[in-house]
């Protein structure tokens, strides 16, 4: 089952308590994304969502430590689509959300993501699979840490690459621009799903991006 929307989650909560309070904020009953999965994901792609989580939490081995939920960022997908994939390991549900990638991987911003890069000042996104972290009070608000588990994605915490909200991230942009706005690498979400998402996610389970 899905844990809870933006509304029933405070700040206050992530911050002062961790993960062990969030989940005391949550309620039991499951909500419906606002986000649609794209018309292309059929029940095949679902499952195959869900068989991709499966394999990277046994190619992560330990340093995933709770396996209940996954989440899968297929950079396949131009922003305008929902393509952050919250997957429940246990359901074998799928909820989508927006996300953005980094304004190095995507240089004519014209919404597809052409490249990654793991150097510092790429201001790109990074492959590979990630540990979430604690959550803190930083330059873009509530925001999430990552820790990189691959060779592709191994200077995440020197480049400051997290999870936050941002106005950029909004999919209000999508009717006017076509596309969302870029991040310097993190993965931004809009402003008024960042509690759920990383209520949801975080600390210590797995996010892991790529071209799917």
């Amino acid at each position: 089952m899905f844990d809870a929307p933006i509304e029933s989650i405070s700040r206050r909560h992530l911050l002062a308590g961790g993960i062990a309070a969030a989940a005391l904020a949550l309620p039991t009953a499951a909500r419906a994304s606002d986000a649609p999965l794209p018309d292309t994901l059929t029940s095949d792609a679902e499952a195959r969502l869900v068989e991709r989580a499966r394999r990277e939490l046994e190619r992560s081995g330990n340093a995933v430590w709770i396996r209940d939920k996954v989440g899968l960022v297929d950079f396949t997908l131009p922003s305008r689509d929902p393509r952050f994939f919250l997957v429940d390991m246990e359901q074998g549900r799928i909820k989508s959300y927006f996300v953005t990638h980094g304004r190095g991987s995507d240089p004519e911003h014209d919404g597809w993501l052409k490249s990654f890069s793991n150097e510092p000042s790429s201001n790109a996104s990074s492959r590979g699979a990630y540990t979430t972290g604690r959550y803190y009070e930083g330059k873009h608000g509530l925001s999430m840490r990552l820790t990189g588990l691959d060779a592709d994605n191994s200077n995440a915490e020197d480049r400051a690459i997290v999870v936050h909200g941002a106005w950029y991230a909004n999919p209000d942009l999508i009717p006017e621009m076509g596309k969302l706005g870029r991040s310097e690498g993190c993965f931004a979400f809009p402003e008024a799903k960042l509690i759920e998402v990383i209520a949801n996610m975080g600390p210590g389970r797995l996010l892991f991006a790529d071209k799917l």
